[in-house]
């Protein structure tokens, strides 16, 4: 073969694409209301607009002391009556300890875990704003795991900047975010450490979730790096809020979603992603709309606002 064919085909074979795969990934704390179903319908559009797209269903309930009985339930019977219908089977954080202990022991090999025993008050009392952090000398002092918190040292780092798919910024820098949570002082394994160990592990290439996360992506972008873990493509929808722009709380807007105005539901999480489904799609039924919606998803409308009122 000559050199001109061999570049050919290497070229060719260059611009082959994974196949994109999300999730949607909620916390059995409640059923769904209309901001869950917003991140929910945002991640499905995404995945499956693409060809042979997978969506993939996480229950993250490593919290327990949040988790409400039947709440898993209420969720899984709401996602089947508005026809998000997921790929594979339905990972459950509770079930993969052994994953997270194996990344603890790998980041402990590296000498980049410490324990912690700064308190709350104590870090809010320093004055360090949304960057929690040790404010003493925890990393010398070698305190027992007994009631301290298990902390990653981000120090050693490389600076690492993505920009999300609405063209957000997206920093990890070592010199402001000094070190992270990855094992509550209760035990608990960390968001940060679980999400990034279960999006690497199912192979997720696109994460589509609600912009109220956008400021924990820097931390997973050093865990990514401190754990050699690909980094996937982000997407962060709007947050949807009360009118004082609070997030939705205990009132009229953030009750369980009723299975009787699916259809109306289903358009209103479609405009509030700014799809801008025509009127007549209103009263139409599940099918139609979910056809209608898997045409036209446009993820930039989707991000062009942080915020919208439900």
């Amino acid at each position: 073969m000559s050199d001109a064919r061999s570049s050919t085909a290497i070229a060719t074979t260059a611009i082959a694409e994974p196949r994109a795969t999300g999730r949607f990934a909620p916390s059995p704390t409640g059923p769904l209301h209309l901001g869950s179903l917003v991140a929910a319908v945002g991640s499905y559009l995404d995945a499956r607009h693409h060809p042979g797209g997978h969506w993939l269903l996480r229950i993250e309930d490593l919290d327990t002391a949040r988790n409400l009985q039947g709440a898993e339930h209420s969720i899984l019977e709401a996602l089947a009556v508005f026809g998000l219908r997921h790929d594979g089977a339905i990972e459950r954080q509770s079930a993969r300890l052994a994953h997270y202990e194996a990344a603890m022991s790998r980041l402990a090999a590296d000498g980049l875990l410490f324990h912690c025993g700064c308190t709350r008050r104590e870090i809010s009392a320093a004055g360090l704003g949304d960057e929690p952090r040790c404010v003493a000398d925890c990393r010398q002092r070698r305190l027992a795991a007994t009631g301290t918190a298990l902390r990653l040292r981000l120090e050693g780092l490389d600076a690492h900047e993505v920009l999300d798919r609405s063209g957000r910024r997206i920093r990890f820098d070592p010199r402001i975010q000094t070190d992270v949570v990855i094992r509550r002082r209760d035990g608990v394994i960390a968001y940060q450490l679980a999400v990034v160990v279960d999006d690497a592990a199912q192979g997720v290439t696109d994460v589509v979730r609600g912009g109220d996360l956008l400021s924990a992506t820097g931390w997973q972008l050093a865990l990514q790096q401190a754990l050699r873990l690909p980094t996937p493509r982000y997407l962060h929808l709007p947050v949807v809020t009360e009118p004082d722009g609070a997030k939705l709380a205990k009132s009229r807007r953030s009750v369980p979603l009723d299975a009787a105005m699916a259809p109306a539901l289903l358009w209103r999480a479609l405009q509030l992603l700014g799809q801008s489904p025509p009127e007549a799609l209103r009263p139409a039924a599940l099918p139609r709309i979910w056809d209608w919606a898997l045409a036209h998803w446009d993820p930039a409308a989707a991000s062009r606002r942080q915020q919208v009122v439900a």
